[in-house]
């Protein structure tokens, strides 16, 4: 969107009037007029940008704001870059550095001037504003009879789902102490709206409820128009010209007596079912109310009793047996010839109805030609998104998203098809793709996580994984959602970013000469090489290549990406297999962001320190020991320095004020740790230490972390004469006071020494993996781990645990065994806790897997049987392998 361009450049420009002195000396008060307009711009922006129908007067405007900004930045940039370079007599000659920057700057302005005035003479004029009233009604109303027009007609082809209607039937016939509310949640397209009209229209909810009223909620909700919805099911009374007030109290006294089911249809925000739950009556014990959303948030608000009933996908099964429907009606099947083809077709609408109908209506119109079918099953996701109904169902989720999230929204097209994405990579990369703004209070992670989590709650993005403390550790984007993205995202739109691709004759898409006013190029192919050998060059911002294959790059082209794209804010390129560290990188002041990979990265050279723009430095090596060579207190934006090889950091200077962001240091050196290094980087969040952790026991610089959340050590003690076992743990008044998650690895402690971690008070996640503690047993004793969360154990020659009291860990939700071959039992101490939620086991003996059916059994027992829905059960997770081959259960 415009507005995050303009902001990232208003950004830049701030951080140079502040903290670039010497290389802007001259153009302070061009800057300072550029900042001013800037802001003022950014601010009009802003304040149309939640719009949801725009003028095409507007549109281009937008689009006109959005090159121009870009133009300014590339112009600013390319002085900077100039202005930086070491002067040589060569660069005398040709007048290369002695750039006027105060010049520059105003012939910036000028060239920004008309743009920006015809936005503000036009702030108030009729082209700027939405949609006139009567075309928006129309917009609405035609909305409307679309979204009802879909339920009936899936109201005869539904297929599958019938174990969640039966689930929800259930729901709704179980008795409760005051109104209830059920909310459906799920992704746009995955049948919410369909599931609930069936169970509308099913008989035994007929027969049950004497009163059913159905309430579509739009976008643009009017809580007049829903109560006077309900009031029709009790009166013919013309009630339009009842006040509010009145309304509210007529539709509670026609709910308060008799059984009712009411359901509302996509709600959208949290103030929108305020509203409505307002004339509810909570005191009838006999009523129901269904909801749909879109926004998991706002269903969890509805009834926090109960958690949201989050749809499924569809079975591949089902898929194929709705595809059938779709294209050859009822009690037809696919001719034999076809099949495996509709099969494959099937299987990439991702078990979204809404893909499986769009797909069988476009193969109707193909007949039954082989050919045509092929095309299709070649292009699916893009066959989905050019049918209106999707990119409809898609953009009223888009359009209600606030404008900071637009960009990081539509960024996700970036990554291929059906890929993990690293919660941790993602955030990083929207910081320094300047989609993230500061919020009071809140670090930018902070902010970049909270986004995610927001995409999240509005099933926009799928949580892959959560790490123990129950953040997100990966996402994915269904391939409806990404083709969405990139459509969005494509330079006739927004210009956000484009895919570098090779079409079948072996021809690159984009032509090299179409890359010059592109901002992001992403690679998901091994065509990577023949895109450098090329010699592409323009003022892109990012190259990330996301290839699913490693890719070694030959010697000659290491330094190809520095020499092609000089303005790089963000360098991705892991599967791309560096010979040697690439150290034309060096010269790219503007980057943010650096993720490369090399076998033999042995050190990281000292030119990285003038880098003052960069935030995140990942190395991926195979080298046990990566040399840091950077002048640490130089980089004041320094945010994360992360690799598996133990960073060795020769010196700390104490000059300059770089250091203090730094919040990720994975894996120092234990040779490294240094109170003057912990000083300069004391806003430290996560640390991990590996080498001869036995030179820490007596150190008391960790215990003035203070920031410090999440600590791993490792003690590896293979290039050094040490023991191979920790003589100790360190005394807790020598730990970082606030620490939440702690890891230990081939410590070899002793079980004894579990009391001296159960001192950390703050602890919420505890994993011990490869051998972190020896010995056949262990007795937990009460009174420590106060809030402990998270307890897994992996690897260890552990036989019999004991526990002497009755609740050694009084927050317990989740306790995960792995690899513990030896380990017999469970303690039932344990197994009873009040908020023991996950047991998962993995590898482990028939012994222990019995000892976790029966605390499984039990609490089912004392729970009076599993309620799904409800909040707090408990889950046994196990491996197929771990289930003992007597029992007739299967992993949950």
């Amino acid at each position: 969107m415009a507005e995050a361009a303009v902001t990232f450049l208003l950004e830049n420009v701030k951080k140079l009037v502040v903290e670039q002195a010497s290389l802007i000396r001259g153009a302070e008060r061009e800057l300072k007029q550029l900042e001013n307009e800037l802001e003022l711009m950014n601010a009009f922006l802003i304040e149309h940008s939640d719009n949801q129908e725009k003028g095409p007067v507007f549109i281009e405007l937008v689009k006109q704001i959005r090159e121009a900004v870009y133009d300014a930045e590339d112009t600013l940039d390319t002085c900077l870059t100039l202005k930086a370079k070491p002067k040589s007599k060569s660069d005398v000659i040709f007048n290369r550095n002695n750039v006027d920057l105060a010049e520059k700057v105003k012939e910036l302005r000028l060239q920004l001037e008309p743009t920006f005035a015809k936005a503000m003479n036009n702030l108030n004029g009729p082209g700027l504003s939405v949609a006139g009233g009567s075309a928006a009604t129309q917009g609405t109303s035609h909305h409307n009879i679309l979204k009802k027009a879909a339920v009936v007609m899936r109201g005869d082809n539904v297929v599958g789902f019938a174990d969640e209607e039966a689930t929800l039937i259930k729901y709704l016939n179980e008795k409760t102490e005051q109104l209830d509310v059920i909310s459906i949640v799920g992704m746009p397209g995955l049948g919410k709206t369909t599931l609930a009209y069936k169970i509308y229209r099913d008989p035994e909810i007929e027969f049950e409820f004497p009163v059913l009223i159905w309430v579509y909620v739009s976008q643009e909700f009017n809580v007049r128009e829903v109560f006077l919805t309900i009031l029709k099911k009790f009166t013919r009374e013309d009630m339009s010209g009842r006040d509010d007030i009145e309304l509210v109290q007529l539709v509670r006294s026609h709910l308060e007596k008799g059984r009712f089911l009411l359901f509302i249809d996509d709600v959208w925000t949290l103030e929108v079912w305020r509203q409505i739950e307002a004339a509810l009556p909570k005191n009838n014990k006999l009523g129901k109310v269904l909801i749909t959303s879109r926004h998991e948030r706002v269903a969890k608000q509805t009834n926090r009793n109960r958690e949201p009933h989050k749809l499924r996908f569809m079975t591949f099964d089902e898929s194929w047996e709705l595809l059938q429907l779709e294209v050859f009606g009822k009690g037809n099947t696919c001719p034999k010839e076809m099949e495996g083809l509709g099969q494959h077709i099937a299987r990439q609408c991702g078990g979204v109805p809404l893909a499986v109908v769009v797909i069988g209506g476009t193969l109707i119109e193909k007949r039954l030609d082989k050919r045509e079918w092929e095309k299709v099953s070649d292009s699916v996701s893009s066959y989905v998104q050019e049918d209106r109904r999707t990119t409809n169902i898609i953009s009223l989720s888009y359009n209600k998203l606030p404008h900071n999230l637009k960009d990081c929204f539509l960024y996700l097209g970036m990554f291929p098809e059906d890929t993990e994405i690293s919660a941790w990579n993602l955030t990083r990369l929207w910081i320094a793709e300047g989609f993230i703004q500061q919020k009071l209070g809140r670090s930018l992670e902070e902010v970049a996580e909270d986004n995610l989590g927001d995409l999240v709650a509005r099933n926009l993005v799928m949580a892959e994984k959560t790490k123990a403390n129950e953040d997100i550790k990966t996402c994915r984007v269904h391939d409806m959602i990404r083709e969405f993205c990139q459509n969005e995202a494509a330079s006739g739109k927004k210009n956000l970013f484009l895919e570098v691709k090779k079409r079948r004759h072996g021809v690159l898409d984009p032509a090299i000469t179409e890359i010059v006013k592109r901002r992001r190029l992403c690679i998901h192919s091994n065509v990577a090489v023949e895109f450098l050998r090329k010699k592409p060059e323009g003022p892109v911002r990012s190259f990330v290549c996301f290839s699913k294959e490693t890719i070694s790059l030959p010697a000659e082209h290491t330094g190809s990406i520095p020499d092609a794209f000089d303005l790089l804010r963000v360098v991705d390129v892991t599967p791309l297999k560096f010979t040697k560290f690439p150290a034309k990188l060096t010269n790219l002041i503007h980057l943010r962001y650096i993720a490369i990979s090399g076998n033999e990265f042995k050190a990281l050279p000292k030119g990285i320190s003038d880098l003052w723009n960069l935030q995140t430095v990942k190395i991926d090596t195979m080298s046990r020991e990566l040399e840091v060579k950077v002048d640490i207190s130089k980089m004041v934006q320094l945010r994360h320095l992360k690799t598996k090889a133990a960073i060795s950091l020769k010196e700390v200077n104490l000059r300059g004020r770089g250091g203090e962001n730094l919040q990720t240091l994975s894996r120092l050196s234990a040779e490294s740790c240094t109170e003057e290094l912990f000083n300069r980087a004391s806003n430290l969040k996560n640390l991990g230490i590996r080498g001869n952790l036995n030179t820490l026991v007596e150190a008391t610089y960790l215990g003035k972390l203070e920031q410090l959340e999440k600590l791993k050590l490792v003690h590896d003690t293979f290039s050094t004469t040490g023991e191979k076992a920790l003589h100790r743990f360190p005394h807790v008044h020598n730990l970082p006071p606030n620490l939440r998650m702690l890891t230990l690895s081939y410590t070899q402690l002793a079980w004894m020494q579990m009391t001296t971690l159960g001192g950390l008070h703050s602890l919420e996640v505890l994993k011990l993996k490869e051998m972190a503690f020896k010995g056949g047993r262990w007795e937990t004793q009460g009174g420590g781990f106060p809030n402990l969360r998270t307890l897994h154990i992996a690897r260890t020659d552990l036989e019999i645990w004991t526990a002497a009291s009755d609740e050694p860990f009084p927050k317990l939700k989740n306790l995960i065994l792995k690899n513990c071959e030896g380990l017999q039992e469970i303690p039932s101490a344990v197994g009873k806790g009040k908020g023991l939620q996950l047991l998962e086991i993995e590898r482990v003996s028939t012994t222990l897997v019995q000892s976790a059916k029966k605390i499984e059994k039990e609490r089912q027992e004392m729970q009076g049987g599993e309620v799904r829905g409800r909040r707090g059960g408990f889950k046994l997770k196990t491996s197929p392998g771990d289930i003992p081959s007597s029992s007739s259960s299967t992993p949950s």
